[in-house]
């Protein structure tokens, strides 16, 4: 059965969100990201939707879950929200970084478990918690 879920994960400067859909087959499909102000965490919320619709709200379980998952619940009342453990997720999303953006350089010659990324990993953090709900 093909489902879309929104994942966010929450910060106090920046918030990662990921819109992701398993199809029938259960394979995951990353539909679009993004990295926005806390602020500015509904107004992406309503352009996720504009791609597609999502059945459900997935947040990190992070310091700033509570302030997020309120902000969706007064917009959004009947949408289901859903907080989803963090753990070793900024780890996990660093090397998933790698794998949407290659290498070039002198950084193909480290491991990508030994390098951070030049920008934030926020979206693929909120990707990595979709996965763990979706079952990949």
């Amino acid at each position: 059965m093909q489902k879309t879920v929104l994942a966010i994960d929450p910060g106090s400067s920046k918030c990662g969100m990921a819109l992701v859909r398993r199809d029938d087959r259960g394979k995951l499909h990353l539909l679009w990201r993004v990295v926005a102000p806390p602020d500015q965490v509904i107004e992406r919320l309503v352009d996720a939707g504009t791609i597609e619709k999502f059945n459900m709200v997935i947040v990190g379980s992070g310091t700033h879950s509570k302030d997020v998952v309120h902000r969706i619940r007064e917009r959004m009342p009947s949408i289901g929200i859903l907080v989803v453990d963090e753990k070793d997720t900024t780890f996990q999303a660093r090397e998933r970084y790698w794998e949407y953006n290659r290498r070039r350089g002198w950084r193909r010659l480290l491991p990508s478990t030994m390098q951070v990324p030049p920008e934030p990993v926020d979206d693929f953090v909120a990707l990595i918690l979709a996965e763990r709900v979706l079952g990949e």
